[in-house]
């Protein structure tokens, strides 16, 4: 991948975090998991697709599946903090029920 590819990839995940942060409030989940999902193929190395996709199946209820995706995308890549901090913040009985998105997410409050 060139420069001009890594960054094309960086702004389309950014792009993409952004709309999953708003289907919250618009309650448009089906166009993100179909917007993530295309991410995911287009970018099949990417933790961030996966991540996105845990969030959205965490806020439809499905922790499993949810779960399984936190996995994925740390798998990617173990320096992706987001993916780290849904494990930990979703994988206890003591949910602060916060997503990260991205690292801006990850700040302890």
């Amino acid at each position: 991948m060139n420069n001009h590819e890594s960054v094309e990839k960086n702004i389309d995940l950014m792009q993409l975090s952004v709309m999953v942060r708003n289907s919250s409030r618009t309650k448009d989940l089906q166009k993100c998991f179909s917007c993530v999902i295309d991410a995911m193929s287009k970018y099949p190395h990417s933790p961030q697709p996966h991540n996105l996709i845990g969030v959205l199946l965490e806020k439809e209820g499905n922790h499993a599946q949810a779960m399984k995706h936190f996995r994925a995308a740390w798998a990617l890549d173990p320096t992706f903090i987001p993916a780290r901090w849904n494990l930990e913040n979703f994988g206890t009985f003591y949910s602060s029920g916060k997503f990260a998105l991205d690292e801006e997410d990850c700040v302890a409050s």
